[in-house]
């Protein structure tokens, strides 16, 4: 008599199925309830048996990093680079949406890693960014600058987007949409003043907006380069 196939729930695993179910931990329940005793429980599996696909929190939380930035497609040899920078803005904004308790990992964990020792596929945007930026006729110093520039201003205006909540969206009055009635009306003039304007933030729009305003500088800054006279 045969044994009995293995039911659903004891499927064999493998590194991205666990990976994805941190993932989905972490969208659900935050960073803090990571860990590999609650990632046992969600995948219905002794912890200990998941030191094989992560040696520990700190690589789940690499892992877990690489697996989003997956999600970003990026074409370093598109000749149209300013609609590639983009693109790339607004998929990562949505990325990050997506995810919004991964954030912190994005912005901040890499800090804590030298540039070497990074996941390689946190390091993959940053290769194909200077790629194509070198590509499109920035000198690589320039595009290492212009890299730094671009993702100062995404995971800014990220962050910035992230805190953007509403207290009560179906109050009509913006004042007490933002909760901002709570403030000293004499310490906070002028928060209390842009309440309309703060209560209908549009974050594409305003990416977009930033991103014009960045690619048009670039856009000179390699333009005056290349017709910059050899010394």
């Amino acid at each position: 008599m045969s044994a009995p196939q293995e039911t659903d729930s004891r499927r064999r695993l493998n590194r991205e199925e666990v990976l994805r179910t941190a993932l989905e931990l972490v969208d659900s329940e935050g960073l803090e309830a990571l860990s590999m005793r609650r990632l046992g429980q969600a995948l219905d599996r002794d912890p200990m048996g998941l030191y094989r696909y992560a040696a520990n929190r700190a690589d789940l939380l690499d892992g877990i990093t690489e697996l989003v930035l997956n999600e970003l497609a990026i074409f370093p040899t598109d000749p149209d680079w300013q609609a590639q920078l983009r693109r790339i803005a607004h998929d990562l904004r949505l990325l990050a949406l997506r995810h919004p308790n991964v954030v912190p990992l994005l912005v901040t964990r890499p800090l804590s890693t030298p540039l070497g020792l990074r996941p390689l596929g946190t390091l993959r945007p940053l290769e194909q960014i200077l790629g194509l930026l070198i590509e499109a006729g920035f000198a690589p110093n320039d595009a290492l600058h212009v890299y730094r520039a671009y993702y100062g201003f995404l995971y800014g205006h990220i962050l910035n987007e992230l805190q953007e909540y509403i207290v009560d969206p179906e109050e009509n009055v913006a004042l007490l949409r933002l909760g901002l009635h709570r403030l000293p009306a004499r310490d906070f003039p002028n928060l209390r003043e842009l309440a309309p304007v703060l209560a209908d933030y549009d974050g594409e729009a305003e990416l977009d907006e930033g991103i014009s305003i960045l690619l048009s500088g670039l856009a000179e800054r390699l333009t005056t380069g290349k017709e910059a006279p050899a010394g």
